[in-house]
């Protein structure tokens, strides 16, 4: 520490200037201190076909002759590097001189993971074709059609009635005791497409066929025709009480389309 007085000229006579010394405790500056880092060694370079392309030389060839020099020289290294799969391989196949214990259960996992792949793949490819076979179904206006309920009770005994089903007429009749004795005594040889009564009925009572000729698709009259049937105003096709073909031009029997009774007095065609 320093310390100075100073005071006026007039009263220096009497008066002293005087400097005081006084020394502090010093602290010693520490000694800096120059840290040291050690040098973490990277994974040496993979010896790949890659890395070890860049040591081909890229300069040109050049071939020189003399008349006294020998005409070849030929070297023999024993230090060529080799490409080394290290980096790739898992650590307990390092070792090509140890027994590969791994494999099975490596094959294990990827036979896994295709065969999960391959049935999420199967699942995905199931609903994108049944999605899209779905766009090419019929509504839900169509599905309603596709059957239709006839209330038998309003039909009388002889009698044909006509319904719309899918777009083409329906015939409906309700044959006689005569009827069906008559189309059930017919020689099926006689027939140009032979079939039995009962096999195109379900009950003997009741007749259920489509309205379509199957000549050219007119639609036949009811209770009509040299058999009493059905008869084709367009060529004059004759068809029996059963439906059959028995004279004219068309070739088949008049369809037969699905149905079934629920009960006595109800029938679902479709």
């Amino acid at each position: 520490m320093f310390s100075t007085k100073c005071l006026s000229p007039g009263f220096s006579r009497f008066l002293s200037a005087t400097t005081t010394h006084v020394a502090q405790a010093l602290k010693g500056t520490p000694a800096a201190v120059i840290p040291t880092f050690e040098t973490v060694q990277g994974p040496p370079a993979a010896l790949t076909s890659q890395s070890l392309v860049k040591t081909i030389p890229t300069g040109n060839m050049v071939a020189t002759t003399t008349h006294i020099g020998r005409t070849q020289v030929r070297f023999s290294h024993t230090d060529v590097s080799m490409p080394d799969f290290s980096a790739y391989r898992r650590d307990v196949s390092q070792d090509p001189n140890q027994p590969n214990t791994s494999e099975i259960s490596r094959r294990a996992f990827t036979y896994l993971m295709v065969a999960g792949m391959g049935v999420a793949g199967l699942h995905a490819g199931k609903n994108v074709v049944l999605e899209f076979i779905s766009t090419m179904s019929a509504s839900a206006d169509v599905l309603a059609m596709a059957k239709i309920e006839v209330d038998l009770s309003t039909i009388p005994e002889g009698k044909n009635m006509v319904f719309k089903w899918r777009g083409k007429p329906l015939f409906v009749r309700r044959r006689t005791a005569e009827e069906i004795e008559e189309v059930r005594n017919v020689d099926l040889a006689s027939l140009r497409d032979p079939q039995d009564d009962t096999e195109r009925v379900v009950k003997d009572e009741w007749l259920v066929v489509i309205g379509v000729c199957t000549h050219l698709g007119c639609v036949p009259i009811a209770n009509s025709g040299e058999y009493g049937g059905y008869y084709c105003p367009c060529h004059g096709s004759h068809y029996d009480a059963s439906g059959r073909i028995r004279k004219g031009p068309a070739p088949l029997n008049l369809e037969i389309p699905e149905y079934n009774f629920p009960n006595e007095n109800t029938m679902v065609v479709g």
